[in-house]
């Protein structure tokens, strides 16, 4: 896939809020190259027909099963996508490794399994392991001959990870730390071989450690009885004395949070397209039975509520999989200079990471909410028998829930979202005051906004996603001069502007594929994204500009009031799209295709 790099634009982590996506060039799956479309055929192939015909075994707790269809997959390949050569892996770029991992999505239980093993399990030793446990443990992770998990929640600290109570004390001879405490709602538990754990040295110095299954004082406790995600292990760790080697030490001591806060990114950057791959499940799982199901005569995908059902569906799973590949492409952008052979290469990776830490977040709050819309309207299609276990939707609504939890709370990811914009800003990366006097200007006269947007057919959207990019900044620098550092604290703001940066990047990110798309595969081939880009944006840009109003009136009165609603005012605009009909044509070409395929 190298070919393509060059043709990327190279961006910085939130630029699609001042940058125009149609000026620049992102990575989209229509520049998937063979060897990513034969990984995610393998792993296609090998979900179909090898987990989902063993899903309700998984659900009931076979383990062995569970297990051995790991090590399977680590046979095909499949558990080495982001693991060095060198290391036994085939390092492969970020939007193959992506493709992989929305494919797996649809897999339930086995997903949650694979996915913590290949990520939160494995990434820490990746990033933070010194060389001698690199090519102790890496290897074996590669190839499932070692199932890896991660322990950071405690009973007391979950999205507060840093109040860990676990403690680690340094022996006299200096050879072993001494753990005590317990971990809970660890993933793989029940059957992994290798853990990163964090516990305080000397009670405030928060620090990463490599623990393998049989340490003297490591045991697990017994299986949550969970809603969803029945078959995926999930139990707490007890650490009572327990004996770790110090050169087990995980990275720096005292530098436990950047293991935490960089492995958690990584995690939420594949989380979101792994509910995107899920999502296309449930709605060809759907389309399938409204085709078959009959009422007053007539399959029920003929009904105009149900097709608009799957219109709603499939436009936003194409927003969820547009940002999806635009990051893994941003990312891979970073990544592809980077001399791998240099010293400094873990530390130029884990920056990569950490430019799109804003992106990761919107990544993951954007696709499990895209999940949890799909598959309740995936049980509404499906009536009552959408309500019973005979049918695969019942437990794709109970497995979604889980996703809004993991990495992060999506109310945490929100405030990752407006906090790193914050700190940026606070560091001079975004310069606000040039922002504020460029939107002065444009204010004067908002034609400025829309002038040099080339005639094309989503031309409109782009012009309603400036207009609303300027409302956004407009109402976040008002906020940001009259809070301060303290408008971290005013939550329900925040809750506003992130949903606003949520909705935006996802417009800006629809415009740019459907334009790219018509470029690469013509103008009758690329109609469905351009209608999709075109629905998408009408309704998101209604939707946002409304919370972009209350939130304006409840953060000013009297005359400045006034003057906001004049500004917002200024920057509104109705959009002109027949939205019926545009669902009507996007139903339509899903039932003929039977599931979500552009």
């Amino acid at each position: 896939m190298s070919g393509i790099y060059e043709k990327l634009s190279p961006q910085t982590g939130a630029g699609f809020i001042f940058d125009r996506a149609t000026e620049k060039r992102f990575f989209t799956p229509e520049d998937f190259d063979e060897d990513t479309i034969q990984f995610r055929n393998t792993a296609l192939d090998f979900i179909v027909n090898e987990v989902m015909p063993n899903i309700e075994k998984i659900d009931e707790h076979d383990y062995d099963l569970l297990v051995k269809l790991l090590k399977k997959a680590g046979e095909l390949g499949l558990l080495m996508c982001d693991i060095p050569e060198k290391f036994g892996g085939a390092e492969l770029p970020k939007a193959t490794s992506m493709g992989i991992s929305e494919v797996i999505g649809m897999s339930g239980s086995f997903s949650v399994a694979l996915m913590a093993h290949t990520g939160i399990g494995t990434l820490p030793i990746l990033f933070f392991g010194n060389d001698k446990q690199r090519e102790k443990y890496l290897p074996k992770l590669a190839t499932g001959e070692l199932i890896g998990a991660y322990a950071l929640t405690e009973t007391g600290s979950g999205s507060d990870a840093l109040a860990a109570k676990t403690k680690a004390v340094l022996t006299p001879d200096g050879k072993y730390y001494i753990l005590n405490g317990g971990k809970q709602f660890i993933t793989n538990a029940g059957f992994a071989d290798v853990f990163t754990v964090f516990a305080k040295i000397d009670g405030d110095k928060f620090t990463g450690f490599i623990i393998e299954k049989g340490t003297p004082g490591f045991s697990v406790g017994k299986e949550e009885n969970k809603m969803g995600i029945r078959g995926s292990s999930t139990c707490p760790l007890i650490l009572e004395d327990c004996k770790v080697p110090a050169e087990n030490v995980l990275g720096e001591i005292g530098k436990g949070h950047k293991i935490a806060f960089n492995i958690l990114n990584v995690g939420r950057f594949k989380l979101g397209v792994i509910c995107i791959g899920a999502a296309k499940d449930v709605l060809k799982t759907s389309i399938k039975y409204a085709k078959d199901r009959k009422q007053f005569g007539r399959p029920i995908e003929s009904f105009g509520m149900i097709r608009e059902k799957f219109a709603n569906m499939a436009i936003q799973i194409y927003a969820g999989e547009t940002v999806s590949y635009r990051v893994a492409g941003l990312m891979d952008k970073i990544l592809h200079t980077i001399d791998k052979s240099a010293p400094d290469a873990q530390q130029k990776t884990i920056e990569g990471i950490e430019e799109f830490a804003i992106e990761d977040s919107i990544m993951k709050v954007f696709g499990s909410e895209i999940l949890d819309y799909v598959v309740d309207e995936g049980v509404q299609i499906h009536g009552g028998y959408g309500y019973t276990r005979e049918y695969s939707v019942e437990r794709a609504y109970r497995d979604s829930r889980i996703n809004r939890l993991f990495e992060g709370t999506n109310e945490i990811n929100r405030l990752v979202i407006i906090s790193t914009i914050m700190r940026r800003i606070a560091a001079g990366k975004i310069n606000i005051a040039e922002i504020t006097k460029k939107m002065t200007e444009e204010l004067k006269d908002t034609s400025l906004i829309t002038k040099d947007i080339k005639n094309s057919p989503v031309s409109d959207s782009v012009k309603l996603t400036e207009l609303l990019k300027r409302a956004y900044l407009y109402l976040f620098s008002k906020l940001v001069q009259k809070h301060g550092e303290g408008l971290a604290k005013e939550q329900e703001y925040i809750r506003a502007l992130a949903d606003a940066t949520i909705a935006i990047c996802a417009m800006d990110s629809v415009c740019g594929r459907a334009l790219n798309s018509k470029e690469m595969l013509g103008d009758e081939r690329a109609r469905i994204q351009i209608d999709m880009a075109n629905a998408f944006v009408a309704e998101t840009f209604e939707k946002t500009f409304a919370e972009l109003r209350l939130l304006a009136s409840s953060g000013a009165s009297g005359e400045e009031l006034a003057r906001d609603m004049k500004v917002l005012g200024m920057l509104y605009r109705t959009p002109e799209y027949n939205l019926i009909a545009l669902k009507r044509s996007i139903a339509q070409y899903f039932v003929d295709k039977e599931e979500y395929r552009l």
